[in-house]
């Protein structure tokens, strides 16, 4: 483990940190679990702390921060739901920025990755994996209190009609904040990217003020980050109801 040139916080998560490579920034994230690495990252060791690197090429979190992005990201002690957790690469960095007591409740449906998302939790203490369909929240909703915030990366035709499905039972918190790894090539050859992106801030902006979204190429081809705080009068109350998301119609199943 090496020792890192001095790390500057981000004024967002303050286990989220940028050190200086040469011309360039590279994230880290303050690690709340322990090594080995859980995908090959690289680790460090500045100011008392371990920290991994939060790479752009691994994670469309990472990507969309170092592509500029201006909305939420998860924070120290807070709740989020995480969809399509997959084997944890981006997941186990979410853990490290809500830290040891805040959780991460990662869905996935998939049982092989599941499998390594399960042992990953061993470790990393925040993770609480659940071998779920983001498609029916209410399978996993006993296990799942308000939460303050949403991630979302599933390449699903209908994924941002998956998102509000379960923002709407599960997102609470004083500012639920919602993001979604957007993967365009999953919506259908209909339309282009820009027009498939302009869709989804339709449907999501019903109910969130959205920031810019950003473009996650090069580091992912057709993705896209978007996402923002629910709006007034959009905010779950603090026993579980459901949040008044206005309707939008779901789109049908298409291939892609």
């Amino acid at each position: 483990m090496r020792t890192a040139r001095p790390f500057t916080p981000d004024s967002r998560a303050p286990r989220l940190a940028r050190a200086l490579a040469g011309d360039r920034t590279e994230l880290f994230t303050e690690a709340v679990g322990a090594p080995p690495p859980v995908y090959g990252e690289r680790w460090v060791h500045a100011e008392r702390a371990d920290y991994r690197a939060f790479e752009p090429g691994r994670s469309k979190l990472a990507a969309g921060i170092v592509r500029g992005w201006a909305g939420p990201i998860p924070g120290l002690g807070e709740r989020w739901l995480y969809l399509g957790a997959a084997t944890g690469t981006t997941a186990s960095h979410v853990a490290d920025l809500v830290g040891p007591n805040g959780r991460v409740y990662a869905v996935e449906r998939s049982p092989r990755p599941f499998a390594r998302l399960l042992a990953l939790a061993e470790r990393w203490s925040p993770l609480l994996p659940l071998l779920a369909d983001a498609r029916d929240p209410r399978t996993y909703l006993d296990r799942v209190p308000m939460v303050d915030g949403l991630y979302a990366d599933i390449a699903q035709p209908d994924q941002i009609a998956i998102v509000r499905s379960n923002a709407e039972l599960i997102l609470g918190g004083a500012a639920p904040s919602i993001i979604v790894a957007l993967k365009t090539a999953s919506m259908g050859r209909d339309l282009s990217p820009a027009d498939h992106l302009a869709a989804a801030e339709r449907e999501l902006g019903r109910d969130v003020r959205l920031v810019p979204a950003v473009r996650l190429d090069p580091f992912h081809k057709g993705h896209f980050l978007i996402g923002g705080t629910l709006g007034p009068g959009a905010a779950a109350p603090s026993s579980r109801r459901p949040v008044r998301l206005s309707r939008a119609p779901r789109p049908g199943r298409r291939r892609s």
